[in-house]
């Protein structure tokens, strides 16, 4: 029998048909550069364009924002279960606890057809940024804050979670980071989620395994360790030192380095810009600055460049959000991409399920037990 191609950790090997996204020449979402669409759409715009497959016209945008606003709500019982969750869970976590117990709320969550998968997703991406809100005031002892029906995604999350609202600028930037999160082909989280689903299973379990997956530090979790490398640098004068000692000791550089994007993550550049912009408003340019040595050091030592959660770590730290929803806020934007992939492998079913190159011991019998040394 010959074996199989093997290639560790499925990389570079196809495992499935999408209409969705491609990171072929860079990152599209059905057809569209994600350049182009972070400059000329809002993330409201992007979430219909990868749940519906076209970008909406303006009247069809506002019946889906306000399809999706209608649903920033939880159940009461919600509510009580993060009060009674213990002190030491993590927002992700909750999260993950959260999209579980909100599909037996749902009546759709056993019906797999396709209209019915449209309306769980809208209705999860309307729960997620809420739940996550809640989560954290209910944490700290604070009263929740209802969601605003008025406001955009990105704005209407800032205001739960504060209190008040954002400026235009912090919209903006979470908007785009938001844009830039969204999607990303056969990611970790989302594959997780189509090989769930691909046994018949429902969207809420589906999302519930991606959440798991995303917990990793080598997929979501990468984020949230931004601000501990550039803290542990000491700022930019020792950050050159810094950033060539940990490499000689083989540390890894969280934030750097892409298993597809080997020259560089589009993506990176893009919100780079918007990091930037947010230090200078909060007065941490220090932060901005120990990153470009960094950058420079990976790039001249190891030829590895930024991904997303390089910029977007900066990002949402100069916004003084706390680094524990780095990753819910990246789920926050993820549904749509997870919604959509669940909806795809839904509609064209085959179930999912590799094969595996055996390296155990060759065929043996059993022995009496008498006889076993």
């Amino acid at each position: 029998m010959t074996t199989p191609a093997y290639s560790p950790g499925l990389e570079g090997v196809p495992a499935g048909e999408t209409a969705i996204c491609t990171v072929a020449d860079g990152l599209s979402y059905r057809g569209y550069s994600v350049g182009d669409l972070a400059e000329n759409c809002s993330f409201d715009e992007v979430a219909f364009l990868l749940l519906h497959g076209e970008l909406p016209s303006a009247a069809r945008l506002q019946e889906f924002h306000a399809g999706v606003a209608a649903a920033r709500r939880l159940p009461p019982s919600l509510k009580d279960l993060f009060a009674a969750l213990p002190k030491w869970t993590t927002p992700l976590d909750a999260l993950r606890t959260a999209i579980s117990a909100l599909g037996h709320f749902d009546q759709d969550a056993a019906d797999n057809s396709h209209v019915a998968n449209l309306r769980k997703s809208e209705r999860l991406l309307a729960q997620i940024p809420v739940a996550i809100a809640d989560q954290c005031r209910i944490a700290k002892g604070l009263p929740v804050v209802p969601a605003r029906q008025d406001l955009s995604h990105a704005a209407n999350f800032l205001y739960m979670l504060r209190g008040e609202e954002a400026s235009p600028a912090e919209v903006k930037a979470l908007d785009v980071s938001l844009i830039l999160y969204a999607e990303h082909e056969f990611n970790a989280s989302t594959f997780a989620a189509r090989v769930i689903v691909s046994t018949l299973s429902d969207l809420h379990s589906g999302v519930t395994g991606a959440i798991g997956a995303l917990k990793g530090p080598l997929h979501g979790g990468a984020n949230e360790k931004v601000m501990d490398i550039l803290l542990a640098t000491g700022g930019p004068d020792q950050a050159e030192a810094w950033t060539k000692a940990a490499l000689a000791r083989k540390e890894r550089i969280m934030g750097f380095g892409h298993r597809v994007y080997k020259a560089g993550d589009v993506r990176a550049s893009i919100l780079k810009k918007y990091a930037a912009e947010a230090a200078t408003v909060a007065g941490t340019t220090k932060w901005e600055e120990t990153a470009d040595i960094i950058e420079r050091v990976m790039a001249a030592e190891k030829n590895m460049y930024p991904n997303l959660d390089w910029p977007a770590g900066r990002l949402y730290h100069a916004m003084k959000l706390e680094i524990p929803l780095y990753t819910p806020i990246f789920a926050m934007s993820r549904i749509t991409g997870w919604a959509a992939h669940v909806i795809e492998q839904l509609d064209n079913n085959r179930l999912i399920r590799p094969r595996a190159i055996y390296k155990g011991p060759a065929p043996r019998t059993v022995k009496p037990i008498a006889e076993r040394g």
